[in-house]
């Protein structure tokens, strides 16, 4: 074989390389990537009570456990609330965020 063969064959070789590559790098289209605006109103009712119904939980077994009255079940209730008020606040930021940077990718 000489040079100019091998060299062809290697050209070719990398063609083909670069040529499966880009078919694997494709980026694919993913519905599940644009949320909807209901959707995300919709997960972030169910981040709040998902929130309240923890801390109801935890609060109600503590209170059975204790055999008191529902001070437990007071306190994790108003902790859950907290904490899905929390949650929901940082995925309204991060639906922000992503908005963000949608607007300035335009510009």
């Amino acid at each position: 074989m000489s040079d100019l063969d091998r060299k062809a064959q290697m050209a070719a070789i990398e063609a083909r390389i670069a040529a499966a590559k880009g078919a694997q790098n494709a980026p694919k289209p993913r519905m599940d990537e644009h949320y909807s605006g209901a959707q995300m109103a919709w997960r972030m009712v169910i981040e709040l009570v998902a929130g309240l119904g923890i801390g109801f939980g935890i609060g109600y077994g503590l209170d059975l456990f204790f055999g008191t009255l529902p001070i437990f079940m007071v306190l994790f209730v108003m902790l859950g609330l907290a904490a899905g008020v929390k949650t929901m606040l940082r995925s309204a930021k991060e639906m922000q965020d992503e908005n963000a940077a949608k607007d300035a990718a335009q510009e």
